[in-house]
Formats: structure tokens, sequence, C-alpha cells
């Protein structure tokens, strides 16, 4: 990847989301979610903190299952067998996405008050 051109550079990433949407249902899941927020947030029209709080959640929960499937295609290429370990390794990914969820559920608990609140 050393000295690959920005234009090369992002196509390999777009590549890189478009297999994660074609491969996850749950990344896919998080997407919808995520347009879903955006909704949200198109009519409830709350300060722009919030627009950035939820952008950030929404794109943690995204990032972390981003990776948690790039380490589990490579763990299961590398090592396709069960193996003790390697089921740690996945196991442990997929709990950093439910912290990540778990957050993202929590800031929306958070929003939902301040929302019927008035956003005082």
């Amino acid at each position: 990847m050393k000295g690959r051109g920005f234009r090369e550079r992002l196509g390999f990433a777009l590549h890189g989301l478009q297999l994660a949407i074609s491969r996850e249902k749950s990344f896919r899941a998080h997407v919808l979610a995520g347009g879903a927020m955006l909704c949200v947030l198109l009519v409830a029209r709350p300060p722009l903190v919030w627009w950035m709080v939820l952008a950030l959640t929404a794109g943690f929960v995204m990032v972390t299952e981003l990776v948690n499937t790039a380490l589990e295609t490579l763990a299961d290429h590398l090592h396709p067998e069960r193996h003790p370990e390697i089921g740690a390794c996945k196991d442990i990914a997929a709990g950093a996405v439910l912290v990540a969820a778990a957050t993202a559920l929590v800031v929306g608990i958070v929003f939902a008050a301040q929302w019927f609140r008035g956003w005082s």
C-alpha cells in the first residue's frame, strides 16, 4: 500500500465498505440504524452538539463492526478449523461491537430524554 496514490487507496477503502455491506448482515443493520438516526435528527432538529454526538456514536459502532469483520475474515482465512484462541479472538472483537452498540443505546436514550424535555 505504501507509495500508492490517494485515489487508489480510496478505491481500496470503498471496496472494503462494499465487501462489508455485501457480506455482513450486522453491518447492513448498523448502516440502516444510522439512516434511521439521520431521519430522527431531521425531524427532531436538535442543537448542533447532538448531531455531532450521534454522528460520532454511530461512526464508533460502524468502525467497531468493520474492525470485527476484518479480524474475523482474517482469522477464518488463516485458521479455518475451530481453535479456542481463534474463537476467543473473534468473541473479544464481537464484545467490542457490543460495547459500542450499548454505548449508542445509552446515547440514544439520553437524546430521547432531552428531545422530550424540549432541548433545554
